[in-house]
């Protein structure tokens, strides 16, 4: 019996669970773009892109707190899915991992306006399949290095994580659908520039003015 099916018969164990699922949540409302962006006198969301993420930090802040930016999104991923897959179970790990995501997109503290998750997807594959992560985050490297729109390479890797999915773990599948929905909603904008022709591409020199992840 794991601790999740021993917590499960527990009084109180409900409401524990849920309220591990907020504090999940809330995890995610960390957000490294938000915050230094205020540190350095810049909102990050009325700039740039106005996403309160990587990317932008790169542009309207500086490769330092992008850098940092990035690395933090992926930490509390991959610690929130991490921590709940092995102490309680996979399955309410990746109930978890939803939840971080969501937070990150949606943080309550920061008025519901926050980043699109990518990097914070990521931290949660890394903690629940590397191959996963590290299989989509290769198909988004060349997909940039082809067609020069992070945006697509972020949505086609997501719509081919969902297959990938059912190879590496049987039950992924349903999950892994639900978090790149979640990214999908946040990247309806640059779905319907990239159908038009009309979305930024990267510039792999000095003149990256416009890239909008």
């Amino acid at each position: 019996m794991t601790y999740f099916e021993s917590l499960a018969t527990t009084p109180g164990a409900p409401i524990l669970l849920v309220l591990i699922v907020i504090a999940s949540y809330f995890v995610g409302n960390i957000n490294p773009a938000i915050i230094l962006g205020k540190i350095y006198g810049v909102d990050v969301r009325h700039e740039g892109s106005g996403n309160a993420g990587t990317t932008n930090v790169l542009r309207t802040v500086g490769k330092k707190a992008g850098a940092i930016t990035f690395l933090v999104d992926v930490l509390k991923g991959f610690a929130v899915a991490f921590l709940t897959m092995h102490f309680l179970s996979p399955a309410f790990g990746a109930i978890c991992g939803v939840a971080v995501v969501a937070g990150h997109m949606w943080p309550a503290v920061f008025g519901f306006r926050g980043g699109k998750g990518v990097a914070t997807t990521f931290g949660v594959l890394l903690a629940t399949s590397w191959i996963l992560a590290v299989t989509a985050i290769l198909i988004v490297f060349v997909l940039v290095a082809f067609f020069r729109m992070v945006s697509l390479g972020v949505i086609v890797s997501g719509i081919l994580a969902i297959p990938f999915s059912a190879v590496f773990e049987r039950w992924y599948p349903v999950w892994v659908f639900a978090m790149i929905a979640l990214i999908f909603i946040k990247h309806i904008g640059n779905i319907k520039r990239i159908l038009k022709g009309s979305e930024s591409k990267l510039s792999f020199g000095n003149k990256d003015k416009s890239v909008k992840l």
